[in-house]
């Protein structure tokens, strides 16, 4: 019998792990302090019973290996982890997807007064004093973000604004939300859709709109899903890109450049950090553009037509064999773009 997780994120403090654990008495608590993580240094309650590790590599990923998922293998029943602000549930899940270990739920806290303010910010982890090695660049934006994105049920601290309600229905369509205040966890977790992802990975070729989310506008909020089968021009692409982090929440998108025929380059931006990566060959996938941007302040226009102009030409089009690129993603692997 294999352990089945619910994992509790979120970048504030809050009790619905604990409250969690009180519906079901059965279950196993676990809870991560990664505090001290850059010193080599993790903090570790099951059930109550600390236990203190030392780790030769400060690091998530080294957490993750070595105590999260040996710890959750030998587990059996229910259990809910909370996970210290700073972890992605998604990483996590992604560590967890060739054990035996069944992930019932993903549920997001989400911080209603500074939200937001972070997901669209340029703070780094490390600006905060919250990073969890030396090397960890991640943004405040790109972890409140991922730990929405990935949820399958939200709760919320407070009513928030319109804004923010916005920006979640078009973020996490699926996921029901409730308030932090009177939260009944049961009730939550009966109402995630048997549609949610429930900790699945995908490759990157899947669908770009979660839900779907609705594409008219609203308070200001909208969603622009960008979809053309020319490539991109190398450095126009990379010249348009300041488009895509001022005023928008998240980018997410597969692109084609002219200058590499067969990659597929993965396109990933929350708040101010734009990330690109490589998914590999588009094989058996079609190649062409496919780009969701949520913006909160952004033109939707304006970003489409600085899309559209970083194609191709139909002269460019017609010599793309014989034309020499300057190709700025070249040399990208998982690293954070230099602009």
């Amino acid at each position: 019998m294999a352990a089945r997780v619910v994992f509790v994120a979120g970048f504030t403090d809050h009790d619905v792990a604990d409250e969690l654990w009180r519906a079901s008495p059965e279950s196993v608590l676990v809870k991560h302090d990664l505090s001290d993580l850059a010193e080599g240094v993790v903090r570790r309650w099951t059930d109550g019973r600390l236990t203190v590790l030392e780790l030769a590599h400060g690091c998530v990923s080294c957490t993750l290996r070595l105590d999260l998922v040996p710890l959750l293998e030998g587990l059996d029943g229910p259990v809910i982890v909370h996970l210290d602000p700073v972890l992605e549930p998604e990483a996590v899940c992604f560590a967890l997807s060739e054990t035996d270990v069944e992930i019932e739920a993903v549920l997001t806290v989400i911080d209603s007064a500074t939200w937001l303010e972070d997901a669209t910010g340029g703070d780094s982890l490390a600006d905060r004093g919250m990073r969890a090695a030396p090397e960890d660049d991640r943004t405040v934006a790109q972890v409140v973000v991922g730990q929405a994105e990935f949820a399958d049920a939200l709760v919320l601290t407070g009513e928030g604004d319109p804004v923010l309600a916005a920006v979640l229905d078009r973020l996490t369509p699926h996921a029901p939300r409730r308030l932090l205040d009177g939260l009944d966890v049961t009730e939550l977790l009966a109402a995630i859709p048997v549609t949610a992802r429930r900790g699945e990975i995908d490759d990157g070729f899947g669908s770009l709109l979660y839900g779907p989310p609705p594409l008219e506008p609203a308070h200001g909020v909208s969603v622009v899903h960008f979809t053309e089968p020319r490539p991109f021009h190398p450095m126009r692409l990379h010249n348009s890109i300041d488009v895509l982090l001022d005023g928008v929440v998240r980018v997410r998108g597969r692109v084609w450049v002219a200058s590499q025929p067969d990659a597929a380059l993965w396109l990933e931006s929350a708040g101010a950090g734009l990330r690109v990566g490589n998914l590999g060959p588009w094989e058996e996938h079609r190649r062409s553009q496919e780009v969701v941007v949520i913006s909160t302040s952004a033109d939707a226009a304006e970003i489409t037509a600085a899309l559209r102009e970083a194609l191709v030409t139909d002269e460019e089009l017609a010599l793309i064999e014989e034309l020499d690129f300057a190709d700025p993603f070249a040399d990208w692997h998982e690293e954070e773009l230099e602009l």
